[in-house]
């Protein structure tokens, strides 16, 4: 049972040690696959358009890095800045959004790869807090269970 909870602390360790090297990476990954489903964003609402409206109606931001990274899609030339974007969609009409001028009062100015990456650096200290939580109870339980190893065998050696 030590070594099972062992092989699992080990894990989770590199894990962390893994995530914290690699930070960067993750960030500019996410950027890139942000930048690709605003350039693959559609109507047929697929599953990376309705994940980029989900962010935007959610964290109150439009684009990646602003409202203008929409003006370099193939949907904004069709359709313009998108629904998800407005701050009152009662107030956002198409050919506001069509209009850049016109949108930027009317939308989210904000980019969301700054909002996702600020609220995820935000939760990490509760996400370290909680794994440190769980590491050490693994290493409780690591150490009772060599404790109740040691007691189990040496009591077998006194029975016989």
């Amino acid at each position: 049972y030590a070594m099972l909870l062992s092989l699992i602390f080990l894990i989770v360790l590199v894990a962390a040690i893994v995530g914290f090297v690699f930070r960067h990476e993750i960030k500019t990954n996410f950027e890139s696959n942000l930048n690709r489903a605003l350039e693959d964003y559609n109507v047929t609402a697929d599953r990376h358009s309705e994940a980029v409206d989900t962010i935007q109606r959610t964290l109150h931001c439009c684009g990646v890095q602003n409202y203008s990274d929409w003006e370099r899609t193939e949907y904004f030339s069709q359709r313009g800045i998108p629904r998800s974007c407005c701050k009152n969609e009662n107030d956002c009409s198409e050919e506001d959004l069509k209009d850049p001028n016109k949108a930027k009062l009317k939308v989210f100015v904000d980019g969301c790869f700054f909002l996702v990456t600020s609220t995820m650096e935000s939760k990490m200290s509760v996400v370290a807090g909680i794994s440190f939580g769980i590491a050490c109870f693994q290493l409780i339980g690591i150490i009772l269970s060599c404790c109740l190893s040691r007691y189990i065998t040496n009591n077998q050696y006194e029975m016989v």
